[in-house]
């Protein structure tokens, strides 16, 4: 991978498609700020989409997109997002994104205790679990998963809907005999049906991979404990994985025999975090520790893409610095140094994104967090100017959820709104698209600043604002790219 290039010169990326003009009805088209540094909304073209019902999950049972999808060094995969494969019958869009709210309140929480000071060993929380003592603290709260791969499981493969998450270093999968499970899409897979199936023992060096691995019966055990209480606890074993057309043997996997939690349907967790037992740290030598994902948008009825090595890297992409945290090295973080708003710098110091010495603070990129979440003052800073560039637009008296800023755009086709871009270390700028920052809050029109303040110094790139732009993870040499192109 090439990236000087992009680092020598201050890079402007920006992911727009389609921008359209209104339609010449009685209804109004707002301009709020005129040139290049404005973002076209196509109001109810959204509205339109999110009333439509998302497809049965039965339509995205394909392991890989195409037949060829997955050849060489290059393996690919369908990605969707929880909704298609919900097992609830919510229809109301507004219900949908409270749930979302929710969620990801509890995925902020975890996150943040994870990685704040005073939550004890490192950094990290400290979690008992009572049946054997160990512990593996995951990214992921209960049901906060939102994006999903089908992968294949054992020998011969049984099809599994997978939560992604990036801020874990485990995978895991229910399993039987079952003393506790949550309903899930498919059967809870048996390992007695599996010609690959194989217990891992206590003294093998893949258990001394898990801190504080429990051990019976000469099995070595797992825990994954999160936050909410939710958990998943059971034997450690080597198994059989089969992306697309490719199989993938001895993956380190937990057997989940009992497990707490309500995970939308999915069988378990694909780790895809920055240690060395997650799903990228266990095939680093086959997929050079590269992996790669496309979120597909909300709402949507088709489906991004998850792709794992090194041929997967995009050419042309924007490249940008990872930063690690020692104390932190499941999650991957970038430096940040400024916002912009309509293609000005908004007035905040870049010391408050800084990841400092013990571990706080910094910016986390994460699939499983929906809305960015930015230091107070950051925030305001952010906010004060979006409001400004949209002094012309109807703002709603209260605000919606975490949402303090909101419009009623339901007299409108198409907004014209400013700019907002992430300015990074070494140059490169993200200019996010209008829809991945105003977003509609019900089926009524009401569209909300996508932002959130942080109670801690952390700030989390959230799967909103990274929706619809590839995104490239090059974990061996350190980088994280956009584009250059769209899903």
């Amino acid at each position: 991978m090439v990236v000087s290039k992009a680092l020598v010169t201050v890079v402007v990326l920006y992911l727009v498609s389609g921008i359209t003009t209104s339609n010449t009805d009685n209804r109004n088209t707002a301009s709020t700020t005129s040139g290049a540094d404005i973002h076209h909304l196509n109001v109810q073209e959204i509205i339109t989409g999110i009333k439509a019902r998302p497809s049965k999950a039965m339509d995205y049972h394909k392991l890989s997109e195409n037949d060829d999808a997955s050849t060489g060094s290059k393996w690919k995969l369908n990605l969707v997002h929880r909704d298609v494969i919900s097992e609830g019958n919510v229809s109301d869009y507004h219900q949908l994104f409270i749930g979302l709210m929710k969620r990801d309140l509890k995925r902020v929480t975890g996150i943040t205790r994870r990685l704040t000071r005073g939550g004890g060993n490192g950094g990290g929380v400290s979690y008992e679990v009572n049946d054997f003592g160990s512990q593996v603290i995951s990214g992921m709260e209960q049901g906060s998963g939102e994006y999903f791969v089908r992968i294949g499981v054992g020998s011969p493969p049984r099809s599994q809907y997978m939560v992604i998450d990036s801020g874990s270093d485990i995978v895991w999968v229910q399993c039987q005999p079952c003393n506790q499970c949550y309903r899930q899409s498919d059967p809870v897979f048996d390992p007695a049906n599996s010609a690959s199936f194989a217990g891992v023992a206590c003294s093998s060096n893949v258990c001394d991979r898990l801190e504080n691995a429990g051990c019976r019966a000469g099995r070595c055990r797992y825990a994954v404990s999160y936050g909410d209480g939710s958990y998943t606890r059971g034997t450690l074993a080597l198994e059989t994985i089969t992306l697309g057309r490719t199989v993938v043997h001895n993956v380190a996997i937990g057997c989940g025999h009992k497990n707490r939690g309500m995970f939308v349907g999915a069988a378990g967790l694909l780790g895809l975090g920055g240690g060395s037992m997650s799903f990228i740290g266990q095939l680093e030598g086959q997929t050079g520790g590269t992996f790669g994902y496309c979120l597909v948008s909300r709402g949507s009825n088709s489906y991004g893409s998850l792709v794992f090595g090194r041929d997967a890297l995009p050419v042309g992409a924007v490249w940008v610095p990872l930063v690690r945290n020692p104390r932190a090295p499941s999650f991957y973080y970038v430096g940040l140094t400024g916002l912009g708003v309509g293609g000005m710098r908004v007035p905040v110091s870049e010391d408050l994104f800084r990841l400092t010495e013990w571990g706080e603070g910094g910016v986390v990129m994460d699939t499983g967090t929906a809305v960015t979440r930015l230091p107070l003052a950051a925030y305001e800073a952010l906010r004060d100017s979006f409001i400004a560039g949209t002094a012309e637009l109807p703002r709603t008296p209260v605000g919606v959820s975490i949402f303090d800023t909101c419009y009623d755009l339901s007299n409108y086709n198409m907004v014209r709104v400013p700019t907002v871009s992430f300015y990074f270390s070494s140059g490169p700028v993200l200019t996010l698209p209008a829809r991945n920052f105003l977003i509609p809050v019900d089926e009524m029109g009401t569209f909300c600043f996508a932002f959130a303040p942080s109670s801690t110094k952390l700030s989390i790139i959230g799967n909103i604002q990274q929706e619809g732009i590839q995104i490239s993870f090059d974990g061996a040499n350190g980088f994280v790219g956009f584009g250059p192109n769209t899903c």
